[in-house]
């Protein structure tokens, strides 16, 4: 069984009308980072994930979960 942390980055950062560059520039972050993050291929530290989820106001759960 298979078990990954999955993220919402991509919807809350389209809703939000929001670029890659100025969610990076938000956060401390390259664009690369969040363009990796949003495909998967990157699972952030905790303190990048509470700065994610505190730029667009909304608890770490509702844009990082774990699924098996």
């Amino acid at each position: 069984m298979r078990e990954s942390v999955n993220n919402k980055v991509y919807v809350y950062r389209d809703n939000a009308g929001v670029t890659q560059e100025e969610l990076a520039d938000a956060v401390g972050v390259t664009r690369q980072t969040i363009i990796a993050i949003e495909k998967g291929n990157y699972i952030p530290s905790l303190l990048l994930a509470f700065k994610i989820a505190r730029y667009f106001k909304q608890s770490v759960e509702k844009i990082f979960f774990y699924e098996k």
